[in-house]
């Protein structure tokens, strides 16, 4: 049986409430074993396909792992759930090991079955994280 719209909605805030908390146990499990999670800018380190829920999350862990406090934070703006599909804009905030503020918008496309994120594709500014890494 495939989640009402309301769930899905609230799958997207769990999903980067989550990922803000640096709560890696709960993140994987929020994946389908299948799952894809797809870098769309091409000019950035990380970018492309990363297959099967355990990779996403470590790959994950080791990009939030240039930034203070556990990464930076995802605020979800907006989400439109239309059903199966949902996209979810986010404002992301954080501060560099290094030094430097990290400060840039997404926009997140997800393809949820059975309460389970399958597709995860994510869209940002590629020329500003490339400047930034």
């Amino acid at each position: 049986m495939s989640p009402t719209p309301i769930d899905n909605t609230q799958l997207a805030h769990k999903l980067f409430q989550t990922l803000s908390d640096s709560d890696y146990v709960n993140l994987e499990k929020m994946f389908t074993p299948d799952a894809v999670w797809t870098v769309v800018p091409v000019s950035i380190p990380g970018s492309g396909d990363h297959k099967g829920a355990a990779t996403i999350t470590n790959d994950f862990r080791e990009i939030r792992a240039m930034f203070e406090n556990g990464g930076p934070k995802l605020h979800v703006t907006n989400v439109i759930d239309g059903g199966r599909w949902v996209a979810v804009e986010t404002h992301t905030v954080g501060k560099f090991k290094q030094g430097g503020i990290y400060d840039s918008h997404y926009c997140w496309v997800m393809e949820v079955v059975e309460g389970k994120i399958r597709v995860l594709k994510e869209y940002m500014d590629g020329g500003y994280v490339a400047k930034q890494i």
